[in-house]
């Protein structure tokens, strides 16, 4: 029987290997001295939450969330770090956010100071427009198909 590969071949690739092995080596050492940008929520963060879910003014799909949080069928933290995602119910309240998401998104293209439309919130409804108004300066919101 024959060997298909001969020794020099054989040890070229055992260099290979070796040399692979050093590179994951320095690679991983790299990757645990990053810093990652976020430790994910903080209490405060959560009780934040809570509480803003247990206001008169959350939708009711987080107030529902909340009702089951406080049954024991979840946390909180289980919510914010994902191991609650398939959940239909954190699904739906976390979908009502998403319009303000898709808001944020924009401005982040627009190149508006991210600290800004962190403080901007939610954005007060817009006043109807009157009869009377003298700024004739169009619709200050255009939909994409407008163009």
């Amino acid at each position: 029987m024959t060997f298909p590969y001969d020794q020099a071949r054989l040890q070229a690739l055992f260099s290979e290997v070796d040399s692979r092995i050093d590179d994951l080596g320095k690679v991983a050492t790299a990757a645990s001295q990053v810093q990652r940008r976020s430790r994910g929520l903080s209490e405060q963060d959560l009780a934040e939450i809570e509480r803003f879910a247990k206001s008169p003014g959350a939708p009711q799909e987080l107030k529902d969330l909340q009702r089951r949080v406080e049954a024991g069928e979840m946390s909180w933290a289980d919510v914010a770090a994902g191991r609650a995602l398939d959940d239909e119910g954190v699904q739906k309240a976390l979908a009502v956010g998403v319009p303000d998401l898709q808001r944020a998104y924009r401005a982040i293209e627009e190149g508006q100071d991210i600290d800004d439309i962190i403080a901007s919130g939610t954005p007060t409804p817009q006043r109807p427009r009157r009869d009377d108004d003298d700024e004739d300066d169009g619709p200050s919101q255009f939909r994409e198909d407008a163009w």
